[in-house]
This record gives C-alpha cells, sequence and structure tokens, in this order.
C-alpha cells in the first residue's frame, strides 16, 4: 500500500519541525581570548600598563591584592527553558609584583566551574524548628529575665 504524497510531506515536515525547536542556544560571555596576544605577554618584560594596552581592562580584578587580573571567557549552551550548562571555560590570570611588572601568567579551563544547586523554597537552617506564633509570641517573659542578657537580676 503505497504511502500518499501529502502524507509524506507533512510527516517530514513535522519531524523538520519537531527537531528544530531543540536546537541548542549557544552564548558566549566574557573577555575574547586571543592566543597570538596572549602568548605575546611575558613576565618580567610586560607591566600593568602594556597588558592594559595589549589585553584591554579585565573582566575582573582581585579584591584582597591589587597584584591579580582576570579575563574569563564563557561558551553555554541550552535546550529550550533550560539553565545554560557551560560547555568551555578559559580563565586568564595575570599576577603583578608590587612595582606593577607581570610575574606570571597562568591558564585554567573548565575543571574550576562550580555548579551549585538550589536547595527547594527554603534555606535550611540548623537549630530548633518554631512555628509561626512560636516567633510571633516567643519572646514574651523573656525580656528582663535573668541569665537573658535583658535588664533583669
Amino acid at each position: 500500500m503505497p504511502i500518499p504524497v501529502r502524507a509524506l510531506g507533512a510527516a517530514l515536515l513535522a519531524a523538520a519541525l519537531g527537531t528544530s525547536a531543540c536546537a541548542p542556544v549557544r552564548t558566549h560571555q566574557g573577555y575574547v581570548i586571543d592566543k597570538e596576544l596572549v602568548d605575546a605577554i611575558q613576565p618580567g618584560i610586560d607591566n600593568r600598563e602594556s597588558v592594559l594596552q595589549t589585553l584591554g581592562r579585565p573582566t575582573l580584578t582581585s579584591q584582597f591584592n591589587e597584584g591579580e587580573w582576570y579575563y574569563v571567557s564563557r561558551n553555554s549552551s541550552n535546550l529550550g527553558f533550560q539553565d545554560p550548562k557551560v560547555r568551555e571555560q578559559q580563565t586568564l590570570r595575570i599576577r603583578f609584583d608590587t612595582k606593577g611588572n607581570v610575574v606570571a601568567v597562568d591558564r585554567s579551563g573548565i575543571e574550576l566551574v562550580a555548579s551549585v544547586d538550589a536547595y527547594g523554597k527554603k534555606t535550611p537552617t540548623l537549630g530548633r524548628k518554631r512555628g509561626f506564633f512560636q516567633d510571633l509570641f516567643g519572646n514574651i517573659g523573656t525580656v528582663g529575665a535573668p541569665g537573658m542578657g535583658g535588664g533583669g537580676q
């Protein structure tokens, strides 16, 4: 029994639409790393000003130490409304001495990406569990009680 041409065309169209809806959305975030420019940065030769002219402003700088600049590049993809998944990440860390000269250029990849999953709608806490009314009326009689840090004896 031959398949009608219209039915075959409709089936092919449905298959094409079904597979195109699941195409991954690819995104790039951060610095676009140029290997030749990064390789041009040499410890002991370059300083903050030359790195700034060669690579541009860093993605972020160290909070506790003025001696580190970070250039971060990340490629992600997701299907539909799912959360994006990191496919590739490159981090370039440039360390400076106190005079502003480059001490080291370090590279790292996706191994430093941490995945933190949410724990439901509430954050778990340690300690006793109290209800609404215990929270509302729990302090009655404790103000000024001995040993409770109040104004009593």
